[in-house]
């Protein structure tokens, strides 16, 4: 066990201790979901919302430890599993920064939800892109086209341009902080312009080796 699958393990028993520590003092439902301006539109029972992160941290865990083995193609996955331990741990870390969020929220602690969920979200894209960097041809973990499948340069090609564009993303997130109003539109914007522009980019690659 290396580090980082320590620090996993610390991140998910971080968010149960936080689950237990505050279960006794807090309100009965708590605000669980937030519409896209910012405003709470659900709740659940405390006990609920308190425990649903940490257990679904679990899960999420269990699944990435279980996807490098039964990939057909795993031995490309050991190829970059340093990046892709960077980024199961940059997962959690992005977990508990929403869970701690949403615990200060209903606390009493006035934010702006869409604001504050900006640097969770850069993060978040930042280390896609550098998975993406890294990423060997799979079946599990990348951005798995017909097109990047079908051709290992292609895969590499539309990785690469992957890592730019999400790093982009990631860097235009982070300043969406500094627009309240339209912080979610500096995250999804170039989110959905740069799932389209590979999604198109992978499929003119491969008709050029076509």
């Amino acid at each position: 066990m290396n580090k980082r699958q320590i620090l996993n393990i610390i991140t998910v028993l971080l968010a149960f201790a936080i689950a237990i520590y505050f279960q006794p003092i807090m309100p009965t439902k708590m605000a669980s979901h937030w519409n896209w301006q910012g405003n709470v539109d659900g709740y659940m029972n405390k006990n609920l919302a308190l425990f649903f992160f940490p257990f679904l941290m679990i899960f999420v865990n269990i699944l990435f430890y279980f996807i490098p083995k039964i990939d057909p193609q795993k031995k490309n996955i050991e190829k970059f599993y340093d990046s892709y331990d960077n980024f199961i741990l940059a997962f959690n870390i992005f977990f508990l920064y929403l869970y701690s969020i949403t615990i200060a929220w209903n606390r009493g602690f006035n934010m702006n939800m869409n604001v504050v969920l900006m640097p969770g979200f850069a993060f978040l894209f930042y280390f896609c892109g550098d998975l993406l960097k890294n990423a060997k041809m799979n079946y599990t973990i990348g951005i798995k086209l017909p097109w990047t499948l079908a051709s290992e340069t292609v895969w590499d090609k539309t990785h690469k341009l992957g890592e730019k564009l999400f790093k982009l993303t990631a860097l235009s997130t982070l300043l969406g902080v500094f627009f309240s109003q339209y912080a979610i539109w500096f995250m999804f914007v170039p989110l959905i312009i740069s799932i389209v522009y590979l999604f198109i980019y992978s499929y003119l690659e491969y008709q050029k080796i076509k």
